[in-house]
């Protein structure tokens, strides 16, 4: 049986990033809804969430002693989470250092923004969630990554829209509620299919 002290070093700074980022990422989602925290709940949160990813990346690897794919899902989802904050930061960069941002702009930034931390992913699902360290065949892990990653925004945005634009809201749902619903059921499904894509096309040994 593993301690903490096993862990390797990687495992456990990509875990603090990690958390950190999901503390972040809560903490302005509520206040882009107007509930601003107290600082101390900020600090609490940004305590809280690390440790919590170690302890789950902890439990995941001692759990992926039997079933690889296991550890493997629990470092795709960090990854998946430092993108996200790579994506958010990138974003905000550009629309930070252009005087225009709205339009055609904002298309453009979203999609530069997109390029960068699915870039980024790349290397750390490769070198780090499935730990396929050979360098030969980049240039195709590389193309095949953005192919699966493209077509799960297809299917992301398809999922969505079909959710909110086709369905509608359901179960006496607001519509605020319900566009969030569609939105987590299509990361949750994309989810599954990008992880499946790396793990038996791209990153396949």
């Amino acid at each position: 049986m593993i301690s903490f002290k096993d862990m390797r070093k990687i495992d456990v700074i990509f875990a603090v990033l990690a958390g950190g980022g999901i503390s972040l990422l809560i903490s302005g989602l509520l206040r882009s809804y107007g509930l601003e925290l107290k600082p101390f709940l900020n600090w609490f949160l940004l305590i809280v969430f690390p440790i919590l990813a170690i302890i789950g990346l902890w439990i995941a690897e001692l759990i992926g002693k039997r079933f690889l794919f296991i550890y493997q899902i629990a470092k795709f989802l960090l990854i998946g989470i430092l993108a996200t904050l790579v994506d958010l930061g990138v974003l905000n960069f550009l629309i930070w250092i252009s005087p225009i941002y709205l339009g055609w702009y904002f298309n453009i930034f979203k999609g530069i923004s997109f390029l960068v931390a699915t870039f980024a992913k790349f290397w750390g699902n490769k070198f780090w969630a499935f730990e396929k360290t050979e360098k030969t065949g980049m240039g195709k892990e590389i193309t095949q990554f953005y192919l699966v990653t493209l077509v799960g925004l297809v299917i992301n945005v398809g999922i969505a829209s079909f959710l909110v634009n086709t369905i509608g809201p359901k179960f006496g749902m607001p519509t605020t509620i319900w566009l969030n619903f569609g939105a987590i059921v299509a990361a949750i499904i994309v989810a599954v299919w990008n992880f499946l894509g790396y793990k038996f096309i791209v990153f396949k040994k």
